[in-house]
């Protein structure tokens, strides 16, 4: 697959989301970059920004099987990775695949379950395989996690675990729309009593479980000189000499920062990685694999502003 082609289906992609979202063209193209750089993506906002219904139309651009599991205090791991059930006609155990067991995964308010059920998602989105009674099931190579949380200033909501936050290629952060965008939402939706369906704005699949491994082995050969790598490197290891922070990111984030940088350079028709694709896409990889210090904690400091400052100080390669 060209550059070319592979930026007119993530423009195909955005048009077929528009139809039903308004606003968010930043994190549409962060979910793009994701799809084709096989990372797992985690939303964050308050209640009420269209998480979910985000989710669902990217799903809906998509010819895969779809799986959406909605966390809640009492879920159960065997409720998501399934479990070996007794058949008494046959006297044998058969295995009832859980809802994981799809291509694009919706988890839904994930930090509403205990960690000991979160951590059920732990093999899944590093491996693309689950463990049940010792035996070893494969997903699907396009196994990608899309999962929604509100922040954790909500009550009833738990922390995920850090080993779990470093599965994610990126945190995005949903802001709630400015008043333009926000009248536009009202016009358009003030006469549904419930909440939007997918469905009913007509959006249709542009690419398929084939075309989607066509598109990431063409991510694949964007180039990334030595330069860039070197930039990527600087910048993750910045993170660790901070005292700003308490921990810095680990080197599987100069990985998926260099992936998410090919896809970025792939959708926007590039075969070659640039300086600026490091650093659009460096927060977003970055601000959930770091911990504020103490001293940065009681000064009000923000991850994100220390990881903008970061970047702002990390020399690029010209």
């Amino acid at each position: 697959m060209k550059m070319e082609e592979l930026k007119g289906l993530a423009d195909n992609i955005r048009s077929e989301v528009a139809k039903a979202i308004i606003g968010q063209e930043e994190i549409v193209d962060h979910l793009l970059i994701a799809l084709f750089s096989s990372g797992h993506v985690l939303l964050e906002g308050p209640p009420g920004t269209a998480k979910t219904f985000l989710a669902q139309c990217f799903a809906s651009t998509l010819s895969l099987d779809f799986g959406r599991i909605q966390f809640t205090p009492d879920l159960m791991p065997g409720d998501i990775v399934g479990s070996n059930l007794f058949n008494f006609q046959t006297s044998k155990f058969t295995l009832t695949r859980g809802p994981i067991f799809c291509d694009l995964l919706l988890a839904d308010e994930i930090n509403r379950t205990p960690p000991k059920t979160q951590a059920a998602m732990l093999e899944a989105m590093q491996e693309r395989s689950v463990t049940i009674d010792g035996e070893t099931h494969k997903l699907g190579s396009n196994f990608m996690v899309v999962a929604t949380q509100n922040p954790i200033e909500q009550q009833g909501v738990y922390p995920l675990p850090e080993a779990q936050l470093d599965r994610f290629l990126f945190k995005l952060l949903i802001e709630y729309p400015d008043a333009d965008e926000e009248k536009l939402i009202v016009s358009r939706y003030g006469d549904r009593m419930g909440a939007p369906v997918a469905a009913d704005f007509g959006i249709s699949a542009q690419a398929d479980e084939k075309l989607l491994a066509t598109a990431a082995e063409a991510v694949k050969t964007v180039k990334l000189v030595e330069d860039v790598v070197d930039y990527i490197v600087r910048l993750v290891r910045a993170t660790r000499e901070t005292a700003d922070l308490e921990n810095g990111a680990s080197p599987r984030a100069a990985i998926m920062l260099a992936s998410a940088a090919r896809a970025r350079a792939a959708i926007s028709g590039r075969d070659y990685v640039i300086p600026d694709d490091v650093k659009m896409l460096a927060p977003s990889v970055l601000r959930h694999r770091t911990l504020l210090s103490p001293a940065a904690e009681i000064e009000g400091r923000q991850v994100d502003a220390i990881i903008e400052g970061l970047v702002e100080r990390t020399e690029a390669p010209r």
